[in-house]
């Protein structure tokens, strides 16, 4: 019997109609669909793809042991996620073995900070595993500004909100263009950072970018809000043109 493969199928920023079409066609062709979630919720991944998924699919949801209870600098916080990853890379890899081809669902691009990776490592010598590209979420942050985030030959550079705060403040002032991602809990420090390189004033704030209750606001204007898990920063490059 041959292996199945598994699928890391990028969705794209949130919109269904961003998928590429050879992600449509395997998703409703899909017999096992997994996907990651957090307890008690459908998980965004799966909300994205309601209604695409065939009636006899078998689903998956694979349901994080931890996200934000303890700090990712906790060596718990590693020791939970690395089993849970674990485990559900053995489910994976069993159904792939017994011939069956598995979706697993992947918001944004799996290679682009993204869950899957951390299974694609683990299965990638034992079993056949493919990645379907997709459109990353920062990519819909700066198209629904209306503004290019790059002209010519400047450097854009992509940072977490979770990085020391030095490192942030360096990071932007060295940069032509900008995305910052992981917001979140981060989002006082991320400001500070902006401030003290001096682009406080240049960035912009998307929440939901491409999905249902998208906005964009220049940051100044955000005030204290905090802003949701799936906020991103852009500061747009200003570099050569015709």
């Amino acid at each position: 019997m041959s292996a199945g493969t598994i699928y890391g199928l990028g969705l794209g920023p949130g919109d269904p109609e961003l998928m590429t079409v050879r992600a449509d066609r395997l998703l409703r062709g899909a017999r096992h669909v997994a996907f990651f979630r957090k307890a008690g919720r459908k998980g965004q991944a799966r909300q994205i793809v309601e209604g695409m998924i065939p009636e006899s699919a078998v689903e998956f949801p694979m349901e994080y042991p931890v996200t934000t209870e303890i700090p990712v600098s906790d060596p718990e916080y590693n020791r939970l996620l690395s089993e849970f990853y674990e485990e559900s890379a053995a489910h994976l890899r069993a159904l792939a073995v017994a011939g069956e081809d598995v979706v697993v669902l992947c918001e944004g691009d799996p290679f682009f900070y993204g869950s899957f990776m951390h299974l694609y490592t683990r299965l990638i010598e034992d079993v056949p595993v493919e990645v379907v590209p997709a459109i990353t979420g920062m990519s819909a942050a700066w198209t629904a500004t209306g503004t290019p985030i790059t002209w010519g030959d400047d450097i854009l550079t992509v940072l977490t909100g979770t990085l020391p705060q030095e490192v942030l403040t360096q990071r932007i002032k060295d940069t032509d263009a900008l995305v910052i991602m992981k917001i979140g809990r981060n989002i006082d420090k991320v400001r500070r950072a902006l401030q003290e390189a001096g682009k406080y004033d240049a960035a912009w704030l998307v929440e939901f970018a491409a999905m249902p209750g998208q906005t964009v606001q220049r940051l100044a204007d955000a005030a204290d809000k905090v802003t949701p898990y799936f906020s991103i920063i852009v500061v747009h490059g200003q570099g050569r043109r015709p």
